[in-house]
C-alpha cells in the first residue's frame, strides 16, 4: 500500500461525500486506502462513507481530532500516510505526484500543498514555531509593513490584517516549521517514532506540535504550492469563537510541553496584552460580541 488517506468526519456527511469521491475520481498511478474516523456524527456521516467502499472506525463520542487521527493511523498500512480533513477537495492526481515527490526527498518528513478557498484564493498552511518573539509579534505589532520580514512570522496569513500580506507568503515553495493538519502527509516509519499524535490536544496546535516532534529528529517539513487542492475550512468547528479559545488553549500546552518553564509566564502575558488589544480594536471594528470573544480569551490566557 503505497498511502493510507485518514479522514476524521463529525457530521460533515455531505462534505465527506465530496471529498471521498475527489479522491476516489483523481488520485492515480499509486494504491491507497480511505480510512474514515467517525466521531460520533448524527448525520450518517459513517454509513455514507462505507458505501463509497471506506473503512470506517464509528466512535461514540467525539473524541477530537488527535485521537481520532491516531485511531485511524494504527489499523492503516500505507507506507505513506495523509492526514486530510472532511470539508477538503482534490481536483487532480495531487496524491499520485506528491507521493514520488516525498520518495525522491529523502529527509522530507512531513509535507503539505497549497490550500485553497472556494473562490481559489490561498489560504493560510502552516508557518513557523511560536516562539515569545513570534507570539508577541501576532499578538501586537505583525500588521505593521515588513514586520513577518524580520520575525518569522507563527502565523504569516491573517485575513483581518489591515495588509493582508499573508497570501504571498504561500506563492513559493519552501521549508516551513509547521503545517496543518487539513493536508498533512507523513512518513508512517517517522510517525511511528513520534509516537503519532499527541491526544492532550483536542484541537488546535495539534499539528504544530507533531510538527515539532518530527522536526527534533532532524527531519524537514515542506510547503509545495505547485500542487493544492480546495478547503472550505471550519467545518467541524462550532464557531469562530470554538477556534480562538481552543488555539489559546493549544498553545499554552504546547509551551508547557515544549519548551523550558521560565517561558509560560511571559507566554501568557503576551496572550493577555494581545486579547487585551482586540477587545478594544475589534470591539471598535466589529462590535459587541466580538469584544466578549476576546474578553473570554483573555480571562483564559
Amino acid at each position: 500500500m503505497d498511502i493510507s488517506i485518514i479522514i476524521v468526519s463529525f457530521n460533515t456527511k455531505e462534505l465527506l461525500v465530496s471529498c471521498i469521491k475527489s479522491v476516489l475520481k483523481y488520485t492515480k498511478n499509486i494504491r491507497f486506502e480511505i480510512i474514515v474516523v467517525d466521531n460520533n456524527s448524527g448525520d450518517g456521516s459513517a454509513d455514507a462513507a462505507k458505501s463509497l467502499g471506506a473503512t470506517v472506525i464509528e466512535n461514540k463520542g467525539n473524541f477530537g481530532f488527535a485521537v481520532a487521527n491516531n485511531q485511524g493511523f494504527k489499523i492503516s498500512h500505507g507506507e505513506y500516510i495523509l492526514f486530510l480533513n472532511s470539508d477538503t477537495e482534490i481536483h487532480d492526481n495531487v496524491l499520485g505526484e506528491v507521493v514520488p515527490w516525498m520518495k525522491i526527498n529523502s529527509k522530507a518528513g512531513a509535507v503539505t500543498c497549497a490550500l485553497r478557498n472556494k473562490d481559489g484564493s490561498l489560504q493560510a498552511t502552516g508557518g513557523y514555531f511560536p516562539t515569545l518573539p513570534r507570539v508577541f509579534s501576532w499578538m501586537t505589532i505583525q500588521d505593521i509593513p515588513f514586520v513577518d520580514s524580520i520575525i518569522k512570522p507563527f502565523h504569516p496569513h491573517h485575513s483581518k490584517s489591515l495588509f493582508f500580506k499573508g497570501a504571498s507568503f504561500y506563492k513559493t515553495q519552501k521549508k516551513i516549521d509547521w503545517i496543518t493538519g487539513a493536508f498533512l502527509l507523513a512518513r508512517r516509519e517517522i510517525l511511528e517514532k513520534v509516537n503519532g499524535w499527541d491526544e492532550k490536544f483536542f484541537m488546535y496546535v495539534e499539528d504544530v506540535d507533531l510538527c515539532f516532534r518530527i522536526k527534533k529528529l532532524g527531519y524537514e517539513v515542506w510547503y509545495l504550492p505547485k500542487w493544492s487542492i480546495t478547503h472550505l475550512g471550519g467545518a467541524s468547528s462550532k464557531t469562530s469563537e470554538h477556534s480562538l479559545l481552543s488555539e489559546y488553549e493549544g498553545i499554552k500546552k504546547f509551551y508547557k510541553k515544549s519548551y523550558s518553564s521560565w517561558q509560560f509566564p511571559i507566554l501568557r502575558l503576551i496572550l493577555k496584552v494581545g486579547a487585551l488589544g482586540r477587545i478594544i480594536v475589534f470591539g471598535i471594528l466589529e462590535g459587541t460580541q466580538s469584544a466578549k470573544t476576546y474578553a473570554k480569551a483573555f480571562r483564559i490566557a
